[in-house]
């Protein structure tokens, strides 16, 4: 195999896709009249609901103002970012319940849903901190700051607004879950980036979530990374919630480890990534129709979740991105393989090369369940791009031209 010609063919076709899937976006997703951006679009682009998703305008705010962060600025790119974020302050706090953050809205901003859960808050200080970076309009910093303060303290112990307490009742089951030091460190390693008078305070925080998921989450005697685990990180291995492995969650996760890796020099914890990628991509990827199943369970045991084998885009884009970065930092042939394994499957069941953009959900022998969408609730302009850009940097930094 000429290594160097198939890192050149991928970054090539990585490189088209991000235009198509940034093309798609800009040209079908964003609201001219009310702001923002809608996600529910079917597969050529028209919109089938309004409703708007508060995750996705902090993650579309986010990807473009980074498009022009590893690009250069385009206006077009930050007028998109500006668009969502701006309709992210207008319209996406609850004012009532000391600013948390909605979940859904309608179109024109009216609040439709409040959930327990802080990831719009998380989104939205990633954007507004990735926005500062190209602009430097200080509002935009201290918003970021702001809601990224507000996640910290809700995951770690404090009172919750909006009052609608945890998901099981505390006297009988009280527990951690893994998304939470997981996404405020990738969180952190853009406010570090970009805002460095506040540095030693990420540092530490970066570390504490790093501690946090080795101590509670990474379970060596089970081979995985477990999603919930008792207060304590004791695994709960009696129910099904306790037993279940999100492989593709695993993967993103060990990604945001190698960053911080990076950041930090740590090459113990390249190899502790390592170990969890490998641990994730051979438990959860399907010997008999390939691509990567959704959830498994930890003791081979049933899974609950209906859609535990069905093939979803993002887990996909975190292989791509994982084990590339893997391949730069080891070396090792094995993750060039995955990676040149999983882009097959992506290039023969996740893109639309008629109209651009990819589905999001696959059964599981590979065929759209939802053909004619592009976009939904929790599928938007984040993943894909994300995966892409990543991609085409780190390909570029291994062979030489970045």
């Amino acid at each position: 195999m000429d290594t160097k010609q198939v890192l050149r063919d991928s970054r090539a076709w990585v490189q088209e896709q991000l235009k198509i899937s940034v093309e798609f976006w800009l040209k079908h997703g964003m609201d001219p009249k009310y702001g923002g951006v809608y996600t529910c679009l079917d597969r050529k682009g028209e919109v089938y609901s309004t409703d708007k998703s508060v995750w996705m305008q902090g993650r579309c705010g986010w990807i473009f103002a980074y498009l022009c962060h590893v690009y250069g600025v385009r206006d077009e790119w930050l007028a998109a970012s500006k668009s969502c974020l701006d309709f992210m302050e207008a319209h996406c706090f609850n004012h009532q319940a000391g600013d948390r953050m909605y979940f859904t809205v309608t179109e024109d901003g009216r609040p439709l849903r409040q959930r327990r859960y802080y990831y719009s808050e998380a989104f939205c200080a990633m954007a507004n901190a990735e926005y500062y970076g190209v602009t430097g309009e200080k509002a935009r910093l201290e918003r970021a700051r702001w809601a990224y303060n507000m996640y910290w303290e809700l995951s770690h112990g404090g009172e919750d607004p909006t009052g609608l307490g945890p998901k099981t009742i505390p006297e009988t089951r009280s527990g951690r879950a893994f998304g939470l030091p997981m996404i405020i460190l990738n969180v952190i390693g853009v406010l570090m980036r970009v805002d460095p008078e506040h540095k030693e305070e990420y540092e530490q925080r970066a570390q504490q979530c790093v501690d946090e998921i080795f101590r509670y989450h990474v379970k060596p005697e089970l081979k995985c990374v477990l999603e919930n685990v008792d207060v304590d990180g004791t695994p709960r291995l009696y129910y099904t919630e306790g037993r279940t492995v999100n492989p593709g969650h695993d993967i993103e996760g060990s990604w945001f480890l190698l960053e911080h890796a990076h950041r930090t020099g740590d090459q113990e914890l390249v190899s502790k990534a390592a170990q969890i990628f490998d641990w994730a991509i051979e438990a959860g990827w399907d010997q008999e129709y390939g691509g990567l199943l959704y959830f498994i369970d930890c003791l081979g045991k049933p899974p609950e979740a209906y859609e535990h084998d069905m093939k979803l885009w993002w887990p996909h884009n975190e292989i791509l991105i994982a084990s590339m970065m893997l391949y730069r930092d080891t070396g090792d042939e094995k993750y060039l393989e995955w990676f040149c394994k999983t882009l097959d499957y992506c290039k023969a069941h996740f893109a639309d090369p008629e109209y651009g953009e990819w589905y999001g959900y696959l059964r599981r022998d590979g065929l759209p369940t939802m053909p004619s969408t592009k976009g939904s609730t929790f599928k938007g302009p984040f993943h894909l791009p994300r995966c892409l850009i990543q991609v085409d940097q780190t390909i570029g930094q291994i062979l030489g031209e970045a």
